[in-house]
């Protein structure tokens, strides 16, 4: 008897011993390893953005952090694939159609989750400074209704 007790107690701090390093591993990467920056220029002025997963220049499955100021507006646009977003701060009002009315927005909370159909014309603003985050496929396309509200395009002939 006593040899199991010691393969079992041999197994046992085994286990305890390499756990640590078997979690680390299938452990999600932290959140705050991000980096953050300016958002891309096809987003108006004042954004920060920061990529959790994937790639969104890449035709994959990508998955990025958006942070807007209060006031912040996004007019109407589209993308080419769906997009799943979940607000993780502040209040995101979500409108749908080719003309920015905020009286026709829906507040989405914090924990509120929604997603938009590849090529829905919709706009956004906020109330408060809002993080949502956005999963989609990439690569990653913005393309405004009017043409004259995307920023890359503003001041150019």
């Amino acid at each position: 008897m006593r040899p199991v007790g010691l393969a079992v107690s041999l197994s046992t701090s085994l286990l305890l011993a390499v756990a640590p390093a078997i979690h680390a591993q299938a452990a999600p990467a932290e959140k705050s390893a991000a980096k953050w920056g300016p958002a891309p220029p096809v987003f108006p002025q004042g954004a920060r953005m920061a990529v959790v997963t994937g790639d969104p220049g890449k035709a994959a499955l990508f998955t990025v952090e958006l942070a807007m100021p209060s006031g912040y507006k996004i007019p109407p646009h589209f993308h080419p694939t769906d997009e799943a977003v979940e607000v993780k701060k502040g209040t995101l009002l979500v409108g749908m159609g080719d003309k920015f009315d905020a009286s026709k927005t829906k507040a989405m909370k914090v924990g509120d989750k929604g997603s938009i159909p590849a090529k829905a014309h919709h706009f956004a603003a906020t109330q408060g400074a809002t993080f949502i985050e956005v999963t989609a496929m990439g690569p990653f396309g913005m393309t405004y209704v009017n043409p004259a509200d995307d920023p890359q395009k503003q001041g150019k002939p």
